[in-house]
């Protein structure tokens, strides 16, 4: 695997470095923003590791940047703001996953692997529908009676896994590893941010509803 670390603290930076290589993966480094856009756009990688906090170009910046020109690349999300808020911003950027420092490396190595695999389930590009709503995985494009939706990268992944499991209750826990493929602390609400997010563009404006919540159980997108 072929591995791009954004990060601007030399400790940090070498420590996860090292334990990288250590594991057999090929690992470039940046040290700022501007630099780390540039590999990323000129190379060929199958993950980015990137902080936030960052001299030049902040990470935010650099995720839609490479969100841009590259889809299918693995972002990876490494920093110390860690609240509710800062990882939806982080996720809508276009990361794929979101780890707070301070990190134990075996957690790390565990998001890579998880990631590895979640790119491996859905290799071919399919059309996913119910009623009049119809998600294109190769188009990343949602409509609904024929009018297009505008998802952020995470609204996309988040409905495009209740489309996969359609008249299936899927629960919290269902939606973490499947989706986001982490760990939130108990107390967290970033699911049912995001379903509120998904209800607001799928169903606001339509009669029938098609995202429903079964109260202690879960979620489930099918026909009232």
């Amino acid at each position: 695997m072929k591995i791009l670390l954004i990060e601007d603290e030399p400790k940090v930076a070498s420590f996860i470095k090292k334990g990288l290589e250590e594991q057999s993966y090929d690992v470039d480094q940046a040290y700022d923003g501007f630099l780390g856009k540039r590999l990323a756009l000129e190379k060929p990688y199958d993950l980015i590791i990137l902080d936030i906090i960052l001299p030049q170009l902040n990470g935010l910046e650099v995720c839609k940047a490479i969100r841009q020109h590259n889809s299918s690349v693995s972002i990876l999300m490494l920093t110390a703001l860690g609240n509710t808020t800062d990882k939806i911003e982080g996720l809508d950027a276009g990361a794929d996953d979101y780890l707070v420092k301070p990190f134990e490396f075996q957690e790390l190595l565990a998001r890579i692997r998880a990631l590895s695999r979640r790119k491996s389930d859905y290799p071919m590009a399919e059309v996913l529908r119910i009623a009049d709503l119809e998600l294109d995985s190769a188009r990343k494009t949602v409509t609904r009676h024929g009018q297009p939706i505008t998802l952020t990268a995470r609204e996309f992944a988040l409905l495009s896994y209740l489309l996969r499991n359609k008249g299936r209750v899927v629960s919290r826990v269902d939606i973490i590893e499947h989706v986001w493929e982490t760990s939130f602390d108990t107390g967290s609400n970033v699911i049912d941010v995001y379903i509120n997010f998904l209800r607001k563009k799928i169903d606001k404006d339509y009669a029938t509803k098609l995202i429903h919540t079964l109260v202690g159980m879960g979620y489930v997108i099918k026909e009232a």
